[in-house]
């Protein structure tokens, strides 16, 4: 039998006609389980947590049906309460299927540490960007005898002397006790 009296035969075409039949068939059947396993067309509005605690968070998120993944936390915003919620993902107002995972990023307790830097026998110039890099702010500016003029003698921090290497929050107030050029007196 040829290839062309095959193609053409009674038996191929009703072969072919319940194979698209049941192509169809299933196919429906697909995509009316999806439409039902997926939820399609019911969604939830992911609430506005800025600013709320992780409680609240929490009890809102329930109330949605979504659930709350909490990212590592940010550097310190002093606009939001310690622990609350400063960035979220999905952002609010979104829709989103029902126990969709929200992403919280949460404010932490406080600026993080940092190490002071040693700034001994370095100028105020070299001295204050240094600082500023860091996210430390320069307090009050003092002067001593000492010969390197405008040079850091030492640190102080609510009156209490620095050693290079201490930890401070970020953007404490350091005070700079610089050199007026001047030679010590010998008393």
């Amino acid at each position: 039998m040829s290839i062309v009296k095959f193609l053409s035969s009674k038996t191929f075409l009703m072969q072919l006609g319940l194979a698209i039949i049941a192509i169809t068939v299933l196919s429906f059947l697909v995509l009316r389980w999806l439409s039902y396993t997926t939820n399609h067309g019911d969604f939830e509005t992911v609430p506005n947590l800025k600013g709320k605690s992780i409680g609240v968070a929490q009890i809102e998120l329930d109330e949605n049906n979504l659930v709350m993944q909490i990212q590592d936390s940010a550097n310190f915003n002093p606009k939001y309460p310690k622990f609350s919620v400063i960035d979220q993902d999905p952002p609010a107002g979104e829709m989103v299927k029902e126990n969709r995972k929200i992403y919280l990023t949460l404010n932490p307790s406080g600026y993080r540490k940092i190490q002071v830097p040693d700034l001994r026998e370095r100028t105020y110039r070299q001295a204050k960007p240094m600082l500023e890099a860091l996210g430390f702010t320069i307090g009050n500016i003092t002067y001593v005898d000492y010969l390197g003029e405008d040079e850091v003698v030492r640190l102080r921090f609510k009156g209490e002397n620095l050693k290079a290497g201490d930890l401070l929050p970020k953007t404490s107030k350091i005070d700079l006790v610089l050199g007026n050029g001047n030679r010590p007196s010998s008393n």
